[in-house]
């Protein structure tokens, strides 16, 4: 019988759709990933000896490397069909290493999506492996190795047990911490602002706007600290005479956004819909690598997700504007196809942005085959890419300047009124992107205002305000500043934001990261000895070096030696001058139910855990809650937030087992005003009552 060729993938998912398009002349298998990589127990990497990585198959992957031998010993040639990236292209390398068989070709292939037309062209132009990305990734690889196992044990002596550095995490919390001490510094100013409700002296209906006092009309700026300036302003005003004295209006047109890249996919999942970067990756891999979608069967429904690029292939762009002409009008296509020129540092432009597969599969159309989360992505997706298609939106823009002259100080306030309407939706009518922390102001539409009009004063309306710090970094504005710092890659930035949650060297509040003491105190450690890893400079430079080693052809080893000669210097100094810290363990404000001493927070291998103050005499321990202040509305104990085995978060009765309650639902400490039951953070914004369903707008300080 004719020996079949083998195709392997990563995921069984991949695989599935791959064998609907391919048939049955190809046995496909997956490899789950990497199938080797560097001990877990040692360093595993020979520093005397050019750095040599000792690689080895680890026993929970010998299984599947020994059934992939197999597969290859009854195969005529082997497709290493692995993500179009350098972790994919490692990963077809590894797989030869392992798996290599004499007389046996092997090939690459790579593609962007998972369709037919993409899949037989790849099959059709296979080539060998790409030792360059190779090299790149294994320099990446070793780089943050020989950080991790040479820092982390002088953290173990000199803080505590199980702490870990990381070469790129630790630059993210020292961001993160960076930006809590300026917080901690800022120092409030305090400020007036007056509006004037007017109308015009023949008012015609709904004829009445604001304006805001900005200064004097001979350009003076006018600035307001104290409440006694501004009632005595307020009180100039009240007698003033107000007349236009400019009234401009011009077209402006606003762009749409360029389709996803994966930092941007990430931050607008999280303003959208409030994914985290982990979970994001994770349902745009589901996306990628095929889903079942009614008779078509599995089909793979965006392109690949880890890309920097924001190039879309000619057939992509003319099928969008197809779809565009016939569902929304000719006029909502722009003359000539939109490219975007713009370029992320270090992107590959052989790459793709991420787009729907097929624009024609609306996301309507297949909602019924996804789950709620992947037809949100989906969406999401479909959605950015059409727009980036679709016609600008157009506006009349119109600023009205407004005198305000005092018949006894003879002073001429100036104030100023704009509106922006839109006249045109373009691509608007389908998608807008969202915003991080203020978005676009809401200007109300003015009624028609010349110069010369007379104006009457309805009220005035002062308010006083404080300048406000700079906000705590939110997912969506960390990547952002990763990416504009040139720290990490598409493939780094979720891992980067699990990895220092899970190491709790930072913590959620209301949404945006605050560091722990632990990561305070870790993040000064790593600044005062190692300035070198903890520096975002220093951090880009090592990211433009590891490109050069993908797309020049720089040596990985030499850009792994000149990192680790000043590295070791710093190892060696820290060694003898680094001082330990004592973390102070916290108390619960709670006895132990055994001796009646104080229980503390403790920190094990696995985590926090609360103990008895009173140990060794004492062994009391118990499992770590963080109380809700919310009651369970069926036994009245405390609610308290807990992880499942995937560190998930939710919210179950302290009474477990006895009491089963549990919810996804972050509760509210408040219970429901109509009927006492427990309020759940529905939304960013809102709270609602999981028995009656009654909802109420969170009110924040």
């Amino acid at each position: 019988m004719k020996k079949k060729s083998l195709v392997i993938v990563e995921s069984p998912a991949k695989a599935r759709t791959l064998a609907k398009i391919l048939g049955k002349s190809f046995n496909i298998k997956a490899s789950l990933g990497h199938i080797r990589d560097l001990p877990r127990s040692r360093l595993g990497v020979d520093v005397e000896h050019g750095f040599e990585p000792k690689y080895v198959v680890s026993r929970d992957k010998s299984k599947t490397v020994r059934y992939l031998k197999e597969a290859v010993m009854e195969s005529s040639s082997v497709y290493l069909a692995t993500d179009p990236d350098r972790e994919g292209e490692a990963i077809a390398w590894h797989l030869v290493e392992v798996t290599k068989k004499k007389k046996i070709p092997y090939h690459r292939v790579t593609f962007h999506e998972i369709t037919r037309q993409a899949i037989e062209r790849a099959f059709k132009s296979p080539r060998s492996i790409d030792m360059q990305l190779v090299d790149a990734q294994q320099a990446r690889r070793i780089l943050d190795r020989l950080v991790g196992y040479k820092i982390s044990p002088l953290l173990w002596r000199k803080v505590r047990r199980g702490l870990s550095a990381g070469r790129v995490q630790s630059v993210a919390v020292k961001i993160i911490v960076d930006r809590e001490r300026e917080i901690e510094r800022f120092v409030p100013v305090e400020y007036w602002t007056i509006e004037a409700e007017l109308e015009k002296k023949e008012p015609d209906e709904n004829s009445s706007f604001r304006a805001t006092l900005v200064g004097l009309t001979d350009g003076t700026r006018l600035e307001i600290h104290q409440k006694e300036e501004a009632e005595a302003v307020k009180g100039e005003l009240e007698k003033a005479e107000y007349s236009v004295i400019k009234s401009k209006t011009k077209k402006v047109n606003r762009r749409p956004a360029p389709p996803f890249i994966t930092s941007t996919l990430q931050q607008e999942a999280w303003r959208r819909l409030r994914f985290s970067a982990k979970q994001t990756m994770a349902i745009a891999q589901q996306l990628y690598e095929g889903l079942p979608v009614g008779e078509e069967g599995g089909v793979g429904l965006i392109t690949y997700m880890r890309t920097d690029s924001i190039h879309v292939s000619r057939p992509a762009i003319n099928e969008a504007r197809e779809f565009i002409t016939e569902k929304y009008g000719a006029q909502f296509v722009p003359a000539h196809a939109r490219l975007f020129t713009g370029k992320v540092k270090g992107a590959q432009e052989a790459h793709e942005a991420i787009r729907p597969t097929k624009i024609w599969r609306q996301p309507s159309l297949i909602k019924p085959f996804l789950n709620s989360n992947q037809f949100k992505l989906y969406n999401l997706i479909w959605q950015r890419m059409v727009a980036s298609q679709m016609a600008v939106a157009t506006f009349n823009s119109t600023t009205v300047d407004i005198e305000a002259r005092c018949p006894v100080s003879k002073i001429k306030y100036l104030l100023t009124a704009s509106s922006l309407v839109n006249i045109f939706p373009g691509f608007i009518i389908l998608y807008t992107e969202g915003k991080d922390d203020n978005g676009d102001t809401i200007n109300t539409r003015l009624p028609p205002l010349e110069k010369g009009d007379r104006l009457k004063l309805i009220k005035l309306i002062s308010e006083q305000n404080f300048t406000q710090p700079p906000p705590r970094f939110s997912e969506a504005t960390l990547i952002k500043m990763l990416e504009q710092q040139g720290i990490g890659r598409p493939s780094t930035y979720a891992p980067i934001l699990s990895t220092i949650q899970d190491r709790e060297y930072v913590t959620r509040a209301n949404g945006r990261f605050k560091p722990t003491e632990l990561g305070i105190i870790v993040n000064d450690l790593l600044t005062e000895h190692f300035s070198g890893i903890v520096d975002i400079d220093f951090t880009a430079r090592m990211e433009d070096e590891l490109d050069k080693i993908a797309n020049e052809g720089l040596k990985w080893r030499k850009v792994v030696d000149d990192f680790y000669q000043p590295l070791e210097k710093e190892l060696q100094s820290a060694s003898k001058f680094m001082q330990k810290v004592k973390i102070a363990d916290k108390e619960t404000g709670e006895a132990c139910p055994n001796c009646g001493k104080p229980i503390i927070i403790k920190m094990g291998r696995f985590g926090r855990f609360l103990a008895c103050s009173g140990f060794p005499e004492c062994k009391y321990t118990t499992s770590f809650q963080v109380k809700t202040g919310a009651k369970c509305p069926e036994c009245s104990a405390d609610i308290v937030e807990k992880q499942n085995k995937k560190k998930r978060t939710f919210y179950s009765c302290s009474n477990y087992p006895e009491c089963r309650f549990a919810t996804n639902y972050k509760p509210f400490p408040l219970p429901c005003p109509e009927c006492g039951g427990l309020m759940v953070i529905s939304c960013e914004k809102w709270s609602k009552c999981l028995r009656c369903k009654h909802k109420k707008e969170i009110e924040r300080e």
